[in-house]
């Protein structure tokens, strides 16, 4: 029975006496996933993380590849860069921290399990670096002559590489003309250099080149382009009227680089300044164009004449000269229809050589009072040594006269009242003072009759 007790302790005991390392082999720690690579720009922190299974009591340590420097054994740091430090969680997840990544931070790092034969994988830091120019081979602020050449230049570094473009700050084309002159209009331009062949004044202005490479912030810098050329003066009119009285501008647009001087000048060779008589304003239109205006308040006699707007630069001297004329002004008279029967209905004769009462002129009116029946008015009245006397015709028809004479004057007042637009008073030979007069007389004459009565 003690027997079989003694087989089974000696098979145990062989058990344990196998080779130790056939044993070791069946537990050997191994990698759970692949060291990742890592891409982070310049100034920001990294972290590779290194997941290790069955490790046992073997040990991690970091090693930065391309200078074989150890970075750190399991849980100790053994670099000199304070940048560096390690963590881990259990005995799964072994981290390297790498704060403040700068550019010599970049390269192969290695996760090292300290096995027979050593078991190793790698990952790649990427450090990218946002765009930055080389002040000393980017062009500053350029000046050439209208028909020159301008060359500006850009030039930035980064990681990756930038790409340079060109843009005008206002929005517009840029012009590139090769040596045949002929022209492109680009809105982007993408070269370093910039070349401007037999530049004109259009190409002057302001031109942004812009660097990038994918890392933000994207950069840019200002650079102006100018171009000198002497002045030029245009003038929308030279001949200029107004009338008397009113107030007038007069008007001068420039071109000039630089800038010009702008001053008015009378014929008199006397400067225009700004007065209470002149307002003297010049108005900024583009980088090289200018409105000059000037305003003559109260225009008189000694306004009129020669008016120079002058404009002088470092290039030259320029001047145009504007005529101020004096025109009629306009005469405010009301002739309607409305306006003329109102004048006829309220005004008075005014005595005069045109205008005299007992005219001895005749018209057809008083033809009219002289004939009310078939015989003339005089053949019905007789003066007898200065005593007037009737006869029995005047009484027989003195209804009918007074008739005629009523509906003569109701018929002349009712034709100014009725405002007929078509009554001419030439196509009658009668003018107002005329016709006023008419209406004195046969109300006179009227009255005398009615007197007679």
């Amino acid at each position: 029975m003690q027997q079989p007790c003694w087989s089974i302790c000696l098979l145990a005991i062989f058990m344990l006496g196998l080779d130790s390392k056939l044993v070791g082999e069946a537990f050997q720690p191994e990698f759970a996933e692949p060291l990742m690579n890592i891409t982070v720009p310049i100034g920001r922190d990294a972290t590779f993380r290194c997941l290790v299974q069955n490790l046992g009591g073997y040990r991690v340590g970091w090693v930065k590849a391309d200078t074989k420097a150890i970075q750190a054994i399991h849980v100790h740091v053994i670099t000199n860069n304070q940048r560096v430090h390690v963590s881990h969680n259990g005995q799964t997840v072994w981290n390297l921290h790498i704060r403040n990544v700068q550019e010599d931070d970049r390269g192969q790092y290695m996760c090292q399990i300290n096995t027979d034969p050593m078991k190793s994988q790698m990952g790649y830091l990427d450090v990218v670096i946002p765009p930055d120019f080389v002040p000393e081979e980017t062009s500053g602020d350029v000046m050439v002559p209208e028909g020159g050449t301008a060359r500006v230049s850009c030039r930035a570094r980064g990681m990756p590489e930038p790409r340079i473009l060109w843009r005008r700050e206002d929005g517009a084309d840029i012009v590139i003309r090769d040596s045949n002159g002929a022209k492109t209009k680009v809105a982007v331009h993408e070269e370093q250099v910039l070349t401007l062949n037999k530049i004109s004044r259009s190409d002057m202005g302001a031109y942004l080149c812009i660097a990038s490479n994918g890392v933000p912030p994207s950069v840019s810098k200002r650079i102006m382009i100018k171009v000198h050329f002497h002045p030029v003066i245009q003038v929308p009119n030279q001949l200029v009227g107004a009338p008397l009285g009113t107030d007038v501008t007069l008007e001068c647009y420039v071109e000039s680089s630089p800038k010009s001087i702008n001053y008015w000048v009378r014929d008199s060779n006397e400067m225009v300044i700004s007065s209470s008589k002149y307002e003297v304003v010049n108005t900024v239109v583009s980088s090289f164009e200018s409105r000059m205006a000037l305003t003559v308040r109260g225009l008189t006699s000694s306004d009129v004449g020669g008016y120079r707007c002058v404009a002088k630069n470092s290039l030259g001297e320029v001047d145009s000269v504007i005529r101020l004329y004096e025109i009629p002004g306009p005469t405010i008279k009301n002739t309607s229809p409305a306006n003329k029967r109102e004048e006829y209905r309220f005004s008075t004769p005014i005595e005069g050589p045109d205008n005299q009462f007992g005219s001895a002129d005749r018209s057809d009116d008083e033809d009219d009072f002289a004939y009310i029946s078939d015989k003339p008015l005089n053949a019905y009245k007789s003066y007898d040594n200065g005593t007037r006397n009737r006869t029995i015709h005047y009484s027989t028809t003195k209804s009918l006269y007074e008739q005629k004479l009523s509906n003569k004057v109701r018929k002349i007042i009712n034709k100014f009242e009725i405002g007929d637009t078509n009554f001419d008073a030439n196509s009658y030979k009668l003018n107002s003072s005329f016709v006023i007069l008419h209406i004195v007389i046969f109300i006179n004459v009227l009255s005398t009759i009615l007197d007679c009565t």
